[in-house]
């Protein structure tokens, strides 16, 4: 039982398989963050405006908005009236550093699924195909020897 487990493991499909469900979850998080980081800033431009999470500003815009300020009238009466105001505002904001973050972690999670599962399953494939290679091939039995002996002669 303990030998079949061990053909089940080192079936190279196994490993693939495994290792690309790990490698698949580590690139989730750099698409996620590359979604985050340069795509939702980009879609807020024309819809959403700009998050103000968002960390590396490209640049300001200038907008104007109507506010309630106080001022005083011609008789001297302070009252709150509306005025048009410019404000300055993020225009485009990129987090470079979610996605460099999330390209390292990627990184660093595909050289220890090499190191620690690939490279030893590869080292065990091969010690298995070189002792299967050098092992003597099976006797034949001695029924099956007296018959290729006959058909030997038959062919002669």
């Amino acid at each position: 039982m303990l030998n079949e487990f061990k053909k089940f493991i080192l079936k190279g499909n196994v490993v693939d398989l495994s290792t690309g469900v790990i490698i698949g979850a580590a690139f989730g998080n750099v698409v996620t963050a590359f979604t985050k980081g340069i795509i939702e800033p980009i879609l807020g431009m024309f819809g959403g405006g700009p998050n103000p999470d968002l960390k590396i500003s490209f640049g300001e815009k200038i907008i104007k908005v109507t506010e309630k300020v106080a001022d005083k009238g011609p008789d001297g009466v302070e009252k709150m009236v509306d005025k048009l105001v410019e404000k300055t505002v993020p225009f485009l904001q990129f987090d470079i550093g979610m996605i460099v973050g999330a390209i390292l972690g990627f990184l660093i999670t595909a050289a220890l699924i090499f190191f620690f599962i690939v490279k030893p399953a590869n080292k065990l494939m091969a010690m298995m195909k070189k002792e299967a290679a050098t092992a003597p091939a099976p006797v034949p039995a001695a029924d099956i020897v007296l018959l290729t002996e006959i058909r030997d002669l038959l062919k002669k």
